[in-house]
């Protein structure tokens, strides 16, 4: 009997019920980061030490969560961020979160590492739709993947450059799982454990990347200690490279994986419509900083030039509220709406968005602030250290008559802290 989801009332909730119904080494791959897991945990922890001190006496008694993603309107200030092999924990997975972000009326980014095709995505889940492309050492099959997504309808394009080489995964390493699967005698039990799960892949077997088909062959001198993923990317990747980039794609152009200052200016020079403060979700460079703690660092470095979104711990609407107040212009929430698939499916997707709306439009009325364009650092108390830096406004909302001003430039350095 299939299990309702009436008792996922947090995104964590829906993480517990994932994790119950997959096999352990299925789930760590999706729940995991590198090494000691260090900046996996601080971007949650980052989101947790920012408090917030909320107007009062104002008229919330309605909110307004509408935004302006790449210039165009957004039910939300979010997009559903690429995940890969989402196929592995729920079968048919990557176009049920393409379907819950139509029907939110947000973008989806598909990955290259997806399990379903670009054009399937286009056909079963039309909507806002941006292609993640993964530098492939193989230019081909990338220059033939942009190409098919600019056929597909996509609107834009999100360069990835946080990825030379594969992170060290190590919960992955433990169990030993590869893609393609196969079950070994040291995992065979933690399989065996999830009947339901291994009886369908056996059966129906496993899904595929059909984007990375045929990708599966790697240098000898890089097999020692790689995790599942990089093992096809580019290393020499550089910023000539992106150019060249820019050149062959008509549509919005997203660079993600910017967490210093000193990188945005020739991003920005060369064409980048936006860019995404991310360090992949932990998954690459252990001890690399907090996406939210590097934040300000890129809002003050594009200086309003191009909109900056936030990648990397966003479990709660609230967390969506602490980004905005520090500068972003929305985020990108992966593993949220991921746990919300692996959960439910699609049910589980639309569950996940339904719990960040709810949380961000709770907090926007219990900070007075009823449109996304009032919400502004002034609501914020930073804990110590905190980066120092000061950025403009960014007006998110949907211009309209119900739509507050935008908050005035502040600095973080004046703002009061906790110790």
């Amino acid at each position: 009997m299939t299990r309702t989801l009436d008792d996922c009332y947090s995104i964590e909730r829906l993480r517990q019920r994932a994790r119950a119904r997959l096999p352990r080494p299925i789930f760590d791959f999706f729940d995991g980061g590198a090494e000691d897991e260090r900046t996996l945990r601080d971007n949650a922890e980052a989101f947790a030490s920012v408090r917030l001190a909320p107007h009062v006496l104002r008229d919330v008694s309605r909110v307004d969560l509408s935004a302006t993603l790449l210039e165009r309107p957004a039910g939300l200030p979010l997009a559903i961020g690429p995940t890969g092999a989402v196929g592995f924990g729920w079968r048919g997975g990557d176009v049920m979160l393409a379907r819950a972000a139509a029907a939110a009326g947000i973008p989806y980014a598909l990955s290259t590492s997806a399990t379903a095709a670009i054009e399937e995505i286009a056909d079963k889940a039309p909507g806002r739709l941006w292609f993640q492309a993964y530098i492939l050492q193989d230019k081909d099959r990338l220059h033939d993947l942009v190409a098919r997504a600019g056929a597909a309808g996509y609107e834009a394009l999100v360069i990835t450059v946080d990825l030379p080489v594969g992170g060290k995964r190590e919960r992955d390493l433990a169990h030993g799982l590869a893609f393609p699967m196969k079950i070994r005698p040291r995992n065979f039990f933690q399989f065996a454990r999830k009947p339901a799960w291994s009886l369908d892949m056996l059966l129906r077997r496993p899904p595929v990347m059909p984007s990375l088909a045929g990708l599966n062959q790697v240098a000898a001198d890089r097999k020692a200690m790689r995790s599942v993923a990089g093992r096809n990317y580019d290393p020499s990747f550089d910023l000539a490279a992106l150019a060249r980039l820019r050149d062959r794609w008509p549509g919005k152009l997203i660079v993600k994986g910017v967490v210093h200052g000193g990188d945005v200016d020739a991003i920005v020079r060369l064409g980048a419509d936006a860019l995404v403060v991310s360090n992949h979700g932990g998954r690459q460079l252990d001890g690399g900083i907090a996406s939210l703690w590097a934040l300000p660092e890129i809002v003050a470095a594009a200086g309003g030039r191009v909109p900056v979104l936030l990648d990397g711990g966003v479990r709660r609407g609230s967390d969506v509220y602490k980004a905005l107040a520090l500068g972003a212009a929305g985020v990108l929430a992966g593993r949220a709406t991921l746990y919300g698939v692996l959960a439910g499916g699609e049910a589980g997707a639309t569950k996940a968005l339904a719990i960040l709306r709810d949380e961000l439009a709770r907090t926007m009325q219990l900070c007075g602030t009823p449109t996304l364009g009032a919400i502004g650092p002034d609501v914020l108390r930073l804990p110590q250290p905190f980066p120092p830096f000061a950025f403009p406004p960014f007006v998110r909302g949907v211009p309209g008559p119900d739509h507050g001003a935008a908050a005035p430039a502040a600095s973080v350095r004046t703002m009061p802290r906790e110790i």
